[in-house]
């Protein structure tokens, strides 16, 4: 009989799943609407998943992102509702990117040993795990409070007097203090709610280019402002500042591409992202969905892809573009990439 290798993943807006308050209030917190938890998804509620043709589940808005809720006794610091959207903030304005969201916990000191109880129990029901890294940008205040021992933040040792540094991890506007956008009406911070930390104003000194590469202090509403750029070694007049892939290696293998970057020098921030796909896959996660993949180097991918491809070749890797033309450059042809467009998922 023919082996059916079909892939058939399953999104979960992971703090929706198992939530049964249905409030809905306009910048709501916890208490009032609720929100769902890791432990929702009990052996019964993954075996149900599994029984409607599932292989893999891609649990979104896991890494801990920046939102608005005192975890301060947990020694997380409060992000300033000024550049978070929303109280429960943007799946993809990373804050930590080695632990997850201590929303999704019941015990948010234990948040990360319940994801991996989570993955375990996923994979006991033989669904592969799917989370999300966003390689674009990260929240603008990113702060790791469990980096691996060696890990540096982002940004920490960039030279923030320079616009552009091949290693610096964002890009800045050296001299320009960052400015908050003009709010909408309806839209200002917690819908006009006060809060301590609107008391002062959010400084961030020098200025960094925005998520979406607005290169302004102060970015436009539509901007997204919550976030920071992050730099992969493209000058800001667009050119490289690294290795170019020769056209040949549209059509190579995954070992070849691995054996390609060895030795080559390669910007900072290709290095800390490879590090974070790599402890994730070493937590027993399988694969990852990939936000605005089409605004990263396609040789990044290339650098990125086959060092997870090395570890293991089973990894399921979904990339989100937009831009038709940029389908076949963002795949870069590879056999080894698993590639969907077109994702319906939320904006970053």
């Amino acid at each position: 009989m023919k082996k059916n290798n079909k892939k058939v993943v399953y999104q979960v807006f992971t703090r929706l799943f198992g939530n049964q308050n249905t409030t809905n209030a306009p910048w709501g917190t916890k208490a009032q609407n609720g929100v769902g938890k890791f432990s929702d998804f009990t052996d019964k509620a993954l075996s149900e998943i599994k029984a409607l043709g599932v292989t893999h589940i891609w649990y979104t808005g896991v890494p801990h992102h920046a939102l608005i809720c005192d975890y301060t006794e947990f020694g997380i610091s409060n992000d300033h509702p000024a550049v978070v959207k929303g109280r429960a903030g943007s799946p993809y304005a990373v804050k930590d990117y080695y632990n997850v969201n201590p929303d999704l916990a019941d015990n948010p000191a234990e948040r990360l040993e319940e994801f991996k109880a989570l993955i375990d129990r996923s994979h006991k029901a033989g669904l592969k795990v799917i989370m999300d890294i966003v390689p674009n940008h990260v929240a603008r205040c990113y702060e790791g409070l469990t980096n691996p021992e060696g890990v540096e933040d982002f940004g920490a040792s960039d030279d923030t007097s320079l616009e552009y540094h091949r290693d610096n991890n964002f890009y800045y506007l050296p001299g320009e203090a960052f400015e908050l956008p003009d709010y909408e009406e309806g839209f200002a911070p917690l819908g006009g709610e006060d809060h301590p930390m609107l008391a002062e104003a959010y400084r961030e000194f020098p200025a960094k280019w925005t998520g979406n590469g607005a290169r302004k202090a102060k970015p436009d509403f539509d901007d997204w402002y919550e976030t920071v750029k992050v730099n992969y070694g493209i000058r800001p007049d667009g050119s490289k500042d690294f290795d170019e892939l020769p056209e040949s290696y549209k059509s190579l293998s995954h070992e070849a591409h691995f054996q390609f970057w060895q030795g080559k020098s390669v910007p900072d921030s290709w290095r800390k992202f490879r590090h974070i796909a790599e402890y994730w896959l070493m937590l027993g996660v399988d694969g990852f969905r990939y936000d605005m993949a089409e605004m990263v180097p396609v040789e990044f991918w290339s650098y990125l892809n086959s060092a997870i491809k090395y570890i293991d070749p089973e990894a399921f890797l979904l990339a989100e573009v937009y831009q038709p033309d940029l389908y076949r450059a963002t795949s870069i042809k590879v056999r080894w990439m698993r590639f969907m467009t077109k994702l319906t998922c939320m904006t970053p």
